[in-house]
This record gives structure tokens, C-alpha cells and sequence, in this order.
């Protein structure tokens, strides 16, 4: 299955310039959620995962699935003031200005095994702040997976210390 045929690209989406990557039809079909799935566990180290780290929004659709076939609990990376209890935070740099991005204290135990997953690896700055919130947390972080790489981005170069797998690169 050519999983590159369920992606739409939506010219100059959210802004001028953008050639966004659109999932939906991905989404839209059962056959093509379970190869992406199928294909990431095939990615995989031979190691337990513990938790599956999905970051906000569009990374909890695969990271939640894959948690559920690994028999992992799922974390929600979110943006500031969205998580209910105790959290760390991290900043990290964009285009013009920065961001920020919180998860609970409690999610991950000293030692688990961690997943981390996003449906796009762009620049990596979100990636990377991910990576440092798991860390936050005392977790090992056994792979770094994404729906979709930009490679013309560079953004596997912000988290080269950490393995990363990609379905679809553009």
C-alpha cells in the first residue's frame, strides 16, 4: 500500500507559501490507519514499550493506536494550561518567537520505555522539546516515529541523538 496516496497536499495552507499535508484521507480509511500501525510496530526496536508520548493534536490519532497495540499507556504532550495537574514545561524556538509545551509530572516513571510520536517531523523544534520533557521525566527514549518527514526541513539534525523512523518523506 502506497501510503503517500492518502496524504493531500493543500497549496498555501494555514498561509501564503505552505504546501500543508493533509492526513484526513488517511484517516478516512481503516485499511491505510491500520498499515501506518502495522508498519511502525515493523520500525521498532526489540524493546517493551511503556508509554506512548503523542504530541498535541494531530499526533494523539496514531500515538493513542500504537499505545493500545504495544499494550503502553498513552501520554498527551499538550500546550501550556491544557493538563489539569502538575506539569513540566519546555520552550522551544520558532520561525519568529517560541512556544511551549507541558506534560504531567506523573506520566512517565523513572526507566519506562518511551515512543515518541508526532504525524509530522518539520524543523524538530517541537521534536526536540518533546524529547526533553520525556527526559524531564527520567524516561528512555527508544525511538522517535513520525507519519511524515519534510526532509528538505532538516529537522531529524535537532534530534540526531535520539533514533527516529518516518513512513513518508517529502
Amino acid at each position: 500500500m502506497e501510503l503517500k496516496n492518502y496524504i493531500r497536499e493543500i497549496e498555501n495552507f494555514p498561509k501564503e507559501g505552505i504546501g500543508y499535508k493533509d492526513i484526513s484521507p488517511l484517516l478516512l480509511d481503516h485499511k491505510a490507519m491500520k498499515e501506518v500501525v502495522v508498519n511502525f510496530i515493523g520500525k521498532l526496536p526489540d524493546a517493551k514499550i511503556d508509554k506512548v508520548v503523542g504530541m498535541e493534536s494531530r499526533g494523539f490519532f496514531f500515538a493513542s493506536l500504537l499505545a493500545q497495540e504495544l499494550k503502553a499507556g498513552f501520554v498527551p504532550v499538550r500546550k501550556p494550561g491544557k493538563l489539569p495537574a502538575k506539569t513540566f514545561k519546555q520552550e522551544y524556538d520558532l520561525e519568529y518567537g517560541s512556544d511551549s509545551l507541558e506534560i504531567h509530572q506523573d506520566a512517565i516513571q523513572e526507566g519506562e520505555n518511551v515512543l515518541i510520536h508526532d504525524d509530522v517531523l518539520a524543523t524538530g523544534g517541537t521534536a526536540l522539546a518533546t524529547c526533553k520533557l520525556v527526559e524531564k521525566c527520567k524516561g528512555n527514549i527508544v525511538q522517535c516515529n513520525f507519519l511524515i518527514e519534510l526532509d528538505f526541513l532538516n529537522g531529524r539534525d535537532r534530534i540526531s541523538n535520539y533514533e527516529v523512523e518516518s513512513l513518508i518523506h517529502y
